[in-house]
Order: structure tokens, then C-alpha cells, then sequence
């Protein structure tokens, strides 16, 4: 028998203890390795505790216990010893290691530093197809950004954790039972395929219930588990006419759903309901971040309006040309973070931050462009957009946009920005006081264009004018500079020509 102590981990640099937000398992739970037990919470986030080896739990610590770093959470106790307490880790067994029919583990990767837990987002392939090595079988989502998961080899997928559950760094997420030319004994199929294996012997081996790769392909398309077809080839394998005759299996299956005849009329009118979805990482993680900005930052929000007819003549004259000549359009965006990045390099603390008890001072600009993603908003950075011309920042900015779309940005696409532009004008928002992206120090809003009555030299004038916003955080940033910065980026939009003169 042994005992394994586990305690509060090292979960960030400026955190000293740690408060046990939740037990998953009661005092006495037999756990099993890399298993959640409970959850810590500190100033700054939520941490899970997974199980380093299976056992019987004894708690040391209650819910709502404030513990300091290396405190004794818990102890497992194993009556196996030590050797053994480790095969839960393991999901090959000794029959199966190195043999046909060797499953192999697939456990989260570690897709970035600051990040510990991921969510199933969805599984390209269900619960005992085929699949073959390198194919893309689910998508991992953590708070910044979606992966997607290659299958190690090729064989049959037994999924571990479903759709929309959170892992852990290192756990658990499927096995692949290898398939090869020999017969190999597999733990799971035996049992179940001995019912329903044509096999006289009464005998199982890595074909049964296996589809080939034209079999697998039309059971995924009908969205039909591999276990739920009869394979009549050699050694149970399922064929292709197994699979094409599997059409009649989910007509066998839909009788009973009549049975809930309720949920499928639509709801009277009048009728009062409610729907609840669980929070994704990205929303909670953009929640939580908003919240410890206000808490955080002291910020304040000045305005001003731009003349927007300088740009537009502008955009208007050279935008055939422009897109002729580099294949990709003239915006505003480019504007708007060409005069951005001139401001910035004259009032340097607008591009800077506070580390502790340091002001930290960028010469660069990387500038950050709030996006709306089908999973929440996301915010990649333009490189070095001080050294861009309007072309490259114009294809900076779509290449990213279409990238979050497809939410595929990855960690290193949306780290590291200096300042940060959005623009809620495309929604049609007048005026807004956008929040700063922490740890940055102030963000610009960009607002719609609608033309207003306007005094210039003395008469009142229509002109098409835009209403910016720029949040900072008064700490770091003076109104005074503040102010001439937005003053200093109203200059150069209605009058662009001082973008290429430098002046």
C-alpha cells in the first residue's frame, strides 16, 4: 500500500495560495489517475486538480480553505502499490502492448503556456470507426484559440471524452486500436463482438466489426457507429454492401421517438420558455478578463469626431487602381491603423503597459484588431504595423479576419499586441466606451458614418462623420496625452496626404 500526497501546484508568478473552490469527489471516492477532484481558485483564474495515480481519496483540506502554494490538498491511497497505481494511465495492457491490436493513447497535447484545460469542441468521427493516421478526428478549444487533433495511427477510435467536456492538459481524450494483418486480442471488442461474430470458433480478432476503408466512409456519411452493423465479410469485417445495407438501421430506430410527441410541435404563441447553454472557454476566459480590466485599470474614455470625405474621395479615386494592382481592397482599417501607429510613436505611453511597479515602453507597434468569431470575439495582432504599408496592413487584416472565421488563429497570432482597434461601426454602433485588452493600455473605437450638419469656415455643412472613442487607462496615460493623441489621429485622417509626408 502506498500513499500519494498531492499538493497546490505552482499556478502562476504572482500567486502565493490558492482557495479550494470544489470537491468532484467525496472523502473515501475511489478515484482513477488523471481524474478531476476538485478545483482551485485564485485572483486570476480557476485551476483543476486531476488525480496523479488511481485510489482511495482522503481530503485534507475543505471547500473555501484558503491553501498557500506546495499546501497538502489531499493524499490517494493505493492498496496495489505503486507499480500498479500507474497502469490507469496507461490505456494499453500488457496482452495488447506491441502486439496487433496495441491501442494507442491520445492525451490533450500542450498547446500553449498559459493554457491548462481544453473542451472537446466537436469529434469528426464517431465512437468505433476506422480511422486512418493524420486524419483530423475532433477539435480541441481552449480560451484563445481551436485545435484540431490528428489521429496517431491508423485503427478503430474508441472516444473517451464526449463533446463539450473540459481535459486537462495530458488527459485522456480517445484510444486507437491499431489494426493489422494478424489476429490480435483487443479487451473491448472481444466481448462484445462475441454475440454478433460470424466466426464458428465463437473467436474475435481485429476485423470484427471492423468496416473497410469504403465501409467506413459511407457508415460515417450516414452518421452510423461501426458497433451497430453486423459485418458478414471475412471474420466479421464489414463490407460495403454492409454498410449500404445499414440504410434501414436508423428507420429501425425512429419508431420510438413518437413516444415524446411534445417537443416536436411548435411552441403556442405566447408561450414563455428559456434555453441554457454552457459557457465555451473563450466566453468565460473574455468575461472573466473584462471583469478584472474594470476592477483593475483606471478607465477613462475621451472622444472626438473625424471628417471622414478626405478618406473617402481618396478610397473612391484609387480603390480600382489600388486593388488591381495588389489583389486586395482599400478599407478604412488601413487608415485608421497607419495613423494609430504615427500617434503611438509620438506619445509613447498610449503603446505602453505596467508591469508591477514598472512602466514598460515599446518601440513597435503591434496592433491588435478586435474580430467577431463564431465562437466570441477574438483579437489578432498586425506585426511591426509601423513598418507596413497600406498593402501589407490590408492583407494583414484579411488574412486574419478569415483565419478567425474559420477559427483558425493560433496562440502566437493573437499574443503580444501593443494597442488595439475596434471598430463597432460595421454593427452599426453610434458611440460606445470600448474596454481596454489587458495588459495593454488603451484601445481606440471605431464608430458608423453617417452624415451630420457641421460648422467649417463660418457655414454649416453636411459632411460623413465618425465619432472615435479612445479608452485608457489613467494610470499610465495623462489626458493630456490621451487627448493629443486622438487630436494627433484626427489630423492625419482628414488629411491623409500627411501619412505619406511625415508630417
Amino acid at each position: 500500500m502506498s500513499v500519494l500526497q498531492i499538493k497546490v501546484p505552482t499556478v502562476g508568478e504572482s500567486i502565493s495560495e490558492v482557495t479550494i473552490g470544489r470537491w468532484t469527489k467525496n472523502d473515501g471516492d475511489y478515484v482513477n489517475a488523471e481524474e478531476v477532484i476538485c478545483e482551485l481558485e485564485s485572483d486570476k483564474a480557476t485551476f483543476e486538480v486531476t488525480a496523479e495515480s488511481a485510489g482511495v481519496l482522503h481530503t485534507k483540506a475543505k471547500q473555501g480553505d484558503v491553501l498557500p502554494i506546495g499546501g497538502l490538498i489531499c493524499e490517494i491511497e493505493s492498496k496495489s502499490g505503486s507499480n500498479e497505481t500507474k497502469q490507469p494511465n496507461t490505456p494499453t495492457t500488457t496482452e495488447t502492448m506491441n502486439k496487433p491490436g496495441e491501442k494507442i493513447a491520445m492525451n490533450v497535447p500542450t498547446v500553449g503556456e498559459s493554457i491548462n484545460e481544453v473542451t472537446i469542441g466537436k469529434w469528426n468521427k464517431n465512437n468505433g470507426d476506422l480511422v486512418q493516421a493524420e486524419e483530423v478526428i475532433c477539435e480541441l478549444e481552449s480560451d484563445k484559440a481551436t485545435f484540431e487533433l490528428n489521429a496517431a495511427t491508423t485503427g478503430i477510435l474508441q472516444i473517451v471524452a464526449e463533446t463539450g467536456q473540459v481535459v486537462p492538459i495530458g488527459g485522456l481524450i480517445c484510444t486507437i486500436a491499431q489494426t493489422s494483418d494478424a489476429p490480435a486480442p483487443m479487451a473491448k471488442p472481444s466481448a462484445q463482438a462475441a454475440s454478433t461474430s460470424p466466426s464458428a470458433s465463437g473467436t474475435t480478432n481485429y476485423a470484427t466489426n471492423t468496416p473497410s476503408p469504403a465501409a467506413g466512409k459511407i457508415l460515417a456519411e450516414k452518421g452510423i457507429s461501426a458497433q451497430e452493423v453486423n459485418g458478414t465479410g471475412k471474420d466479421g469485417r464489414i463490407t460495403k454492401e454492409d454498410a449500404l445495407g445499414a440504410q434501414a438501421k436508423p428507420a429501425s430506430v425512429a419508431p420510438p421517438k413518437p413516444s415524446t410527441p411534445s417537443a416536436s410541435p411548435a411552441a403556442p404563441v405566447g408561450a414563455r420558455s428559456q434555453r441554457r447553454e454552457k459557457m465555451t472557454s473563450l466566453r468565460k476566459t473574455v468575461a472573466r478578463r473584462l471583469v478584472s480590466v474594470k476592477n483593475e485599470t483606471a478607465m477613462l474614455t475621451t472622444f472626438n469626431e473625424i471628417d471622414m470625405k478626405p478618406i473617402m474621395e481618396l478610397r473612391s479615386k484609387y480603390k480600382d487602381s489600388f486593388k488591381e494592382k495588389h489583389q486586395v481592397g482599400l478599407g478604412f482599417m488601413s487608415f485608421f491603423t497607419k495613423a494609430c501607429c504615427i500617434a503611438l510613436q509620438e506619445f509613447p505611453a498610449v503603446n505602453a503597459f505596467i508591469d508591477g511597479e514598472e512602466l514598460v515602453y515599446n518601440s513597435y507597434c503591434d496592433v491588435s484588431i478586435a474580430v467577431s468569431a463564431p465562437k466570441g470575439l477574438v483579437v489578432p495582432v498586425i506585426r511591426n504595423a509601423e513598418t507596413l504599408s497600406f498593402e501589407g496592413i490590408e492583407r494583414e487584416v484579411v488574412r486574419l479576419a478569415m483565419k478567425a472565421k474559420e477559427n483558425k488563429l493560433s496562440i502566437d497570432e493573437m499574443q503580444g499586441g501593443t494597442f488595439t482597434i475596434t471598430n463597432g461601426g460595421i454593427f452599426g454602433s453610434m458611440l460606445s466606451t470600448p474596454i481596454i485588452n489587458a495588459p495593454q493600455s488603451a484601445i481606440l473605437g471605431m464608430h458608423n458614418i453617417v452624415e451630420r450638419p457641421v460648422a467649417q469656415n463660418g457655414q454649416v455643412v453636411i459632411r460623413p462623420i465618425m465619432y472615435v472613442a479612445l479608452s485608457y487607462d489613467h494610470r499610465i496615460i495623462d489626458g493630456r496625452e490621451s487627448v493629443g493623441f486622438l487630436v494627433r489621429v484626427k489630423q492625419l485622417l482628414e488629411d491623409p496626404q500627411r501619412m505619406l509626408l511625415g508630417v
